[in-house]
């Protein structure tokens, strides 16, 4: 008798798994779904890229998998990403609440938050934030040259010589973003900026690797004792350094008077009082977190990746500082209203973005209500990941879609052109905010680089390899360069 009720009870279940990993009703195409493991045996787990590229040629550029019972819609190609993401943008605008990610967050942040309310106010308080600290402005520029001066200091210190640049690039482009949130830049030997950049590079490595797509697809396994825990603690050891910093802004502010952006949004905290927004200390420390990382991580891989390319095509390194000298002849240092003069080094800035693709799979979406994409039904609720890398790489939208080459960013007349197929920062209604001050950084450090230093791959170094680490951003695998003076200095 128990072992029929078993039966029976088993045959149920298997059911209802089997009726959950169906398609619906014009749904978009995918590979067969297998009960509770749904197509994760069609993924590596390692790095899916290749994976979603191969299944992108089966089934189109609109397509789907089930992670676990869990569909998600994959988005590829300018003309499906142009419409979910711009022409739909509120339908696509959403963000799923249920990831390995917003668990680490505590659903705190702002990059993650989903789409409401809640999001709009705070994404427009720190649009208006970061413009009133110079986003844009020469107070920017002043506060990224003083920063480079020790990148400088630290490459004049390596002359003839070779250094692993990761941790340097890393630690200014943190000290930028820091000197906006805190008010304060370290010392790159100082604790908090060697265990926050610590932090963010191991969690980048875990939180798009195996265990979290195993989290996100068997919600059993959250309690266990797995690798993804790592993750946990480096977010809260974050929380503490942050949590020291708040305390000590409210002790020094003065009320009306920012320094930073956290003073402003203690303001912000002051002027609504007990209103019923959301706006929380406890928000503040994610949030800042949150900018942080997006302001550190995919400025500092992509500075990596530039100057990876530049010492293996020594002749683009080449054209690049002559343009530099013409135009700054007689100039102590570069401005950012130089790049409207310089259009072969915007060509290279913008082409290594687009090879160095820090963020492949964007940030995940869902659809905020049931809408239509290329003619499929999607409804409300589904994942969708836009995959950028079939943006950035697609054929026929792209001069060199497979190779480094600034002619992708060049016209006829060899004047400097931005095609649309460009979105490293996603487009649409959750486009990256720090863009600007992304720009602004990668154009200043390179121009200055560049124009003082001669960057050389080491000649017992072997072949480069251009093959990216895997991980919510991509970063070089490491590598040293070799630093000379140029002549011209």
């Amino acid at each position: 008798m128990f072992a029929s009720i078993f039966l029976i009870w088993l045959c149920l279940v298997f059911l209802v798994l089997l009726l959950k990993s169906q398609r619906p009703k014009n749904f978009p195409p995918g590979p067969p779904i297998l009960p509770i493991l749904g197509n994760i045996l069609h993924l590596s787990l390692e790095n899916p890229l290749k994976d979603f590229e191969r299944l992108r040629n089966t089934y189109g550029n609109v397509y789907s998998l089930f992670l676990g019972t869990r569909p998600a819609v994959i988005i590829n190609g300018m003309k499906a990403m142009k419409e979910a993401m711009v022409t739909k943008g509120t339908d696509f605008a959403g963000r799923p609440q249920d990831l390995f990610v917003n668990d680490a967050t505590q659903r705190k942040g702002l990059i993650l938050a989903d789409y409401g309310s809640s999001w709009r106010d705070h994404r427009r308080f720190a649009l208006a934030t970061l413009r009133n600290f110079g986003l844009g402005k020469h107070s920017m520029e002043e506060r990224i040259r003083t920063e480079i001066q020790y990148t400088v200091d630290t490459l004049e210190k390596s002359i003839g010589n070779t250094l692993n640049p990761q941790v340097m690039f890393h630690n200014a482009a943190s000290n930028i973003i820091c000197q906006v949130l805190f008010g304060t830049r370290y010392e790159y030997d100082d604790e908090f900026i060697k265990v926050i950049v610590q932090c963010f590079t191991e969690n980048t490595k875990i939180t798009n690797g195996p265990w979290t797509v195993l989290y996100d697809s068997f919600p059993i396994i959250h309690d266990l004792p797995l690798p993804f825990t790592k993750v946990l603690k480096n977010v809260e050891t974050c929380r503490n350094l942050v949590i020291g910093l708040i305390k000590e802004h409210k002790k020094t502010r003065v009320h009306g008077e920012p320094r930073d952006f956290v003073d402003c949004y203690l303001d912000e905290l002051n002027k609504r009082g007990d209103d019923g927004s959301s706006f929380s200390e406890e928000r503040l420390i994610m949030y800042a977190l949150d900018l942080h990382f997006a302001g550190t991580d995919t400025t500092s891989n992509t500075l990596l990746t530039g100057f990876l390319y530049l010492m293996t095509y020594p002749h683009i390194q080449e054209r690049c500082q002559q343009e530099i000298d013409e135009v700054l002849e007689g100039k102590d240092q570069a401005s950012f209203d130089d790049r409207h003069n310089m259009p072969y080094m915007q060509a290279v800035i913008h082409e290594v973005q687009r090879i160095a693709n820090t963020v492949p799979l964007s940030v995940p979406h869902c659809t905020t209500k049931d809408t239509e994409l290329m003619g499929y039904s999607i409804p409300r609720g589904t994942l969708i990941i836009p995959n950028l890398t079939s943006v950035l790489n697609e054929e026929g939208q792209w001069k060199f879609p497979n190779e480094f080459n600034p002619e992708n960013f060049l016209n006829d007349q060899g004047e400097f052109v931005k095609p649309e197929t460009f979105m490293p920062f996603s487009a649409g209604p959750r486009m990256c905010l720090g863009e600007g001050l992304a720009r602004m950084e990668l154009f200043l450090i390179m121009v200055t680089l560049l124009r003082k230093f001669k960057f050389i791959w080491p000649e017992d170094a072997g072949e480069p390899d251009y093959t990216p680490v895997y991980g919510v951003t991509l970063n070089p695998k490491p590598y040293r360069m070799k630093i000379q003076l140029r002549a011209t200095q």
